[in-house]
């Protein structure tokens, strides 16, 4: 019986290792994407922020097809490439508004598109379910870019960048500033991740859900 036992819990780990290899495996190919899709932009703002090729989908995806915890995990190495791609633009930034940067323009922006899975398995239809985490994962990156843009650059802003801002001063000029600013490339990036995110669902959903199923029974 023991030796029955063990050869059965020996086999459940290596079930487990294999998993876990496959699911390292596919965060690292889905990562590298997204890294790669992060340099193709539409659109590039003066101060900051652009409109990408999709950079967000595959963590997203991969969030969805392995689980939170994994999509979190890859979001945040994400995040650190992102970090170190973006070195440059954090030269003469010091004390708290440099590490207030790190953690909102990096680490928190980019590790929270890994609670795009959120959804999954609790709305039926893959299409809404994808398309519904892509949409609050989205935000939650657009609320740091916003929180960064309003406590950090706040002094920064200009009431000529938008006809909105007109008669604006303060923290309540700062507020607005950053709101319009990273809206003006946030949202479209978020509209677009979310209608293709849908599409791929819609037309690969199978495949998606085949995937997901052999990830997380290997």
């Amino acid at each position: 019986m023991k030796m029955a036992q063990n050869f059965e819990n020996e086999a459940k780990n290596i079930k487990n290792l294999v998993q876990n290899i496959k699911k390292m495996v596919l965060g690292g190919v889905l990562v590298a994407l997204a890294t790669v899709l992060s340099f193709i932009t539409v659109y590039h703002l003066p101060q900051g922020g652009s409109i990408t090729a999709c950079s967000m989908l595959p963590i997203m995806l991969f969030a969805y097809l392995c689980g939170t915890k994994w999509g979190l995990a890859a979001g945040f190495v994400h995040s650190v490439l992102q970090l170190l791609f973006g070195l440059a633009d954090l030269k003469g930034i010091s004390g708290g508004a440099l590490v207030g940067s790190i953690l909102l323009d990096y680490l928190l922006a980019f590790t929270v598109l890994g609670l795009a899975g959120i959804f999954h398995n609790k709305i039926k239809h893959d299409g809404a379910s994808f398309t519904l985490g892509c949409l609050v994962s989205g935000l939650l990156r657009y609320l740091c870019s916003f929180l960064s843009g309003w406590i950090l650059w706040g002094a920064y802003a200009d009431q000529n960048f938008s006809p909105m801002l007109a008669g604006m001063s303060g923290n309540t000029l700062a507020c607005f500033y950053s709101l319009i600013y990273n809206g003006s490339y946030m949202v479209p990036e978020i509209i677009i991740t979310c209608v293709v995110g849908f599409l791929i669902m819609q037309t690969a959903g199978k495949q998606l859900k085949k995937l997901a199923g052999e990830t997380a029974q290997a």
